[in-house]
């Protein structure tokens, strides 16, 4: 088999997203991933006009599987609002996965400091995830406008346990969660 026929482009956004993560958004240049995945450069033009078109897949597969699948997910379950309010405040706390994915997060965050095209995508995914987890506390009888403000500093919560990761043990980071959900699901009035 030709690495054509072998080589999927998921299989390129992959490698272009692991060089990202590890090495940042300047080492993500195609005899690079050409190199580390062992094929010609030939093989990855099968697949991408050029490298820009490999960044935009590489933030349209990070937007799907970071918010879009997740979002699905959670719809999925009919579970009710307070209990699905619980499940994202635990997103950062599942395993391998949530370390990758706040790894992967970190990394295109990075990317967007200096590039437009990564701006505009974290600016979507912010707002999508923002507006998802408003619509959770607007079925809980939250006004739109406190919804929101509840929705920011859920959010806010779990982006810094991202970054924070190494931060407190295992049971305070359950604290800190029960905490959270506490505050952020008791009316004030």
């Amino acid at each position: 088999m030709t690495a054509r026929s072998t080589l999927t482009p998921e299989a390129w956004i992959a490698a272009a997203t692991d060089v990202l993560v590890d090495q940042g958004i300047d080492a993500v240049r195609v005899d690079v991933l050409a190199k580390a995945m062992e094929v010609t450069r030939g093989s990855f033009y099968w697949h991408f006009r050029d490298r820009e078109a490999l960044l935009v897949a590489v933030l349209n597969a990070w937007r799907d599987g970071a918010t879009e699948q997740v979002i699905k997910r959670f719809e999925g379950q009919n579970t009710d609002p307070k209990a699905l309010i619980g499940e994202l405040i635990s997103l950062p706390f599942r395993g391998r996965s949530a370390e990758r994915a706040a790894r992967v997060e970190l990394a295109i965050r990075a990317w967007a400091r200096r590039d437009a095209l990564a701006r505009q995508a974290v600016d979507e995914v912010d707002e999508r995830r923002l507006s998802y987890i408003s619509q959770c506390f607007s079925a809980l009888g939250f006004p739109i406008a406190e919804a929101r403000a509840r929705a920011f500093i859920l959010y806010a919560y779990e982006v810094a346990e991202s970054i924070l990761s190494q931060q407190g043990t295992l049971s305070q980071k359950k604290e800190r969660s029960a905490l959270l959900q506490r505050l952020v699901s008791t009316r004030l009035d």
